[in-house]
């Protein structure tokens, strides 16, 4: 079934003061008057990529119709399960998460179906349990993107670290999955350091300090996500490796997210590459299917005409993979893998404001 919506995405910036709202623990309304009431519990507000999803949500949802009651678990499970209850309490009709811990989540979808609440889960998907959609991009795509980027600007040979995202997460095991499966088999002359970080800045600097102390010839960094971008820059500063891309000394480093920061740091010639993971996007059909859900549709896997594939992961479960392209300088095509240079506008960590 191909999908039908004529949504603009025209965007403007939020005050600070309400991304601060925004951003809070506790919860809060947008919206009005007879518009259906969905509950949006934000993961977490301490990064750029999830701070911009959280500024495009309530923009999406008056856009669609939709009164909002927002809740932030700060990356902590627990948390998410009695924000669950709180929307619950309040009468909400679906409920939009990302739930990091993949696996602990399970009863409280249980829970949530049991009492006909649709439930659409972003960036993540479920371990087990039902959900009306998950909105998220192909994450084995992001390693395979970024395994052919660094395998090629290195010629097939040499080092590379790995700064892995959490292992309990579904996202993190597919990247940290499919890099590895596609060094081995298209790059088997790269050997690859793989650093567990569970999402922490702090030490994925600190081990890729030390992978670098220990050996001075590594030439590529993966990082899972922009979690790592201030961490990594600042350790190849102190390395004296942070130059220019023709420089010799030059470390290529591939990140994820394509928030501004890392579009600002490929023009200036500090990182390479990043594949552009759509926060926009997210938010948009987060709040699209839960409307839908709403609304009694349904949706069968297949082409949608927002550039995106509906699969089926599993019986009760589709995921709408969005379109995430590979980030450069260039825009050129490394591995097979084309790219989008990025300064490119349609990027919407260019259209930030």
């Amino acid at each position: 079934m191909r999908l039908r919506t004529a949504l603009c995405s025209t965007v403007s910036t939020l005050s600070a003061l309400a991304l601060l709202s925004a951003c809070s623990s506790g919860s809060s309304t947008s919206a009005s008057g007879d518009a259906p009431l969905v509950g949006v519990d934000y993961p977490r507000s301490d990064t750029d990529f999830w701070n911009s999803y959280i500024k495009y949500t309530p923009e999406y949802g008056k856009k669609l119709g939709l009164s909002l009651k927002t809740t932030n678990s700060q990356n902590d499970v627990a948390k998410l399960t009695a924000n669950a209850q709180t929307f619950i309490s309040q009468g909400v009709k679906g409920i939009a998460m990302a739930p990091q811990d993949t696996a602990a989540i399970a009863p409280t979808l249980a829970q949530l179906e049991a009492k006909k609440i649709p439930v659409v889960t972003v960036d993540t998907r479920p371990d087990s349990g039902k959900v009306f959609m998950v909105v998220r991009a192909d994450n084995r795509a992001y390693g395979e993107k970024a395994c052919q980027y660094l395998g090629t600007k290195l010629g097939g040979k040499g080092k590379v670290v790995m700064l892995e995202g959490g292992l309990d997460s579904i996202n993190g095991r597919d990247r940290t999955e499919a890099f590895d499966a596609c060094m081995k088999k298209s790059y088997p002359g790269i050997k690859v350091f793989g650093e567990a970080t569970n999402w922490d800045g702090a030490v994925a600097a600190q081990k890729l300090q030390t992978d670098l102390t220990a050996n001075p010839d590594i030439k590529g960094v993966y990082m899972e996500a922009s979690f790592a971008l201030s961490g990594t820059l600042q350790v190849l500063k102190q390395k004296g490796l942070l130059v220019d891309p023709k420089d010799k000394k030059h470390v290529f480093v591939v990140s994820n997210d394509g928030i501004p920061e890392e579009l600002k740091s490929i023009a200036a010639g500090k990182i390479d590459a990043t594949v552009s993971q759509p926060a926009d996007l997210y938010a948009k059909y987060a709040l699209y299917y839960l409307k839908a859900a709403i609304d009694g549709k349904t949706f069968k896997p297949g082409k949608t005409d927002h550039d995106s594939t509906i699969i089926q992961v599993r019986d009760g479960v589709l995921e709408d993979q969005l379109s995430a392209p590979l980030v450069t300088a260039d825009g050129g095509t490394y591995g097979g893998v084309p790219s989008v240079k990025s300064d490119d506008k349609a990027l919407w960590g260019n259209n930030l404001g």
